[in-house]
């Protein structure tokens, strides 16, 4: 197979996957690791697929971010799960950060009406959920409100995170690897992210399956800060292994 045979394959393959990975490219058209990277570069160079770390993804993919609407109604049933596990994760009595998030939203919004904990959120829809909890002494982080998130970010929040620390950190992720760690397409949230993660002695990641393997634009942690990754069971063994692997416990519900 000559190279444009073979980069216009791999392009088909990345569009239809949305993604596709160097040494399984490598295996499938019997080539080196090193002819897939340059057929990727030169993807790239043409402006149709987006180089991450260990393959590519259709040019574009880095940037898009759904909305909050479209978000909430996406793996429902799986999110439900997760919220569901992370209530045994609440400490009694004690502090959490809430990031924004849908499925951490959700986390909000099972939390029962009579408990006695301290939140800390930079999430209008989190601190909407929470505003009616009387035993809640809930604390909104302030900022620019980006309307695709509805999350505060910039300055503002990152000085309010710099002088707390709380019990745990519920993190949200649009995407994660075990090499790449946790990625988002804002640079300016995941600044906040990063910065929420820094303010709890503990640290949990709620998110999908669906979220394995997918890299975005700007990096805010690596599963060595993570304590504990909730998730659903269809995540693939291989993905499971690894993040393990980097020491953190993950549990699938």
């Amino acid at each position: 197979m000559y190279a444009p045979e073979r980069q216009q394959e791999i392009l088909r393959l990345a569009r239809e996957a949305g993604r596709v990975d160097v040494l399984s490219l490598a295996e499938q058209f019997q080539v080196t690791a090193e002819t897939v990277r340059r057929d990727l570069k030169a993807l790239d160079r043409a402006g149709l697929l987006r180089r991450v770390h260990g393959g590519a993804i259709p040019a574009g993919r880095l940037d898009f971010e759904p909305d909050l609407t479209e978000r909430e109604a996406t793996a429902a049933d799986q999110k439900d799960r997760i919220a569901a596990a992370a209530l045994a994760e609440l400490p009694d009595g004690g502090s959490v950060v809430l990031d924004a998030g849908s499925t951490v939203a959700r986390l909000a919004a099972v939390i029962p009406v009579d408990i006695a904990l301290t939140v800390v959120t930079h999430a209008l829809p989190v601190a909407a959920r929470l505003a009616d909890h009387t035993g809640i002494d809930l604390h909104l982080v302030g900022g620019r409100v980006r309307h695709r998130t509805r999350a505060a970010v910039d300055a503002w929040a990152l000085r309010a995170y710099s002088e707390i620390r709380a019990d745990v950190a519920f993190i949200a992720t649009n995407g994660f690897t075990a090499d790449g760690g946790l990625t988002t397409p804002d640079l300016a949230e995941a600044a906040v992210k990063r910065a929420a993660m820094t303010a709890a002695r503990r640290v949990v990641l709620l998110a999908d399956s669906a979220k394995a393997g997918q890299e975005h634009f700007a990096c805010f942690g690596s599963f060595a800060d993570v304590d504990l990754l909730i998730t659903d069971t269809r995540l693939a063994p291989a993905h499971k292994t690894a993040i393990e692997s980097a020491g953190t416990e993950v549990v699938l519900v």
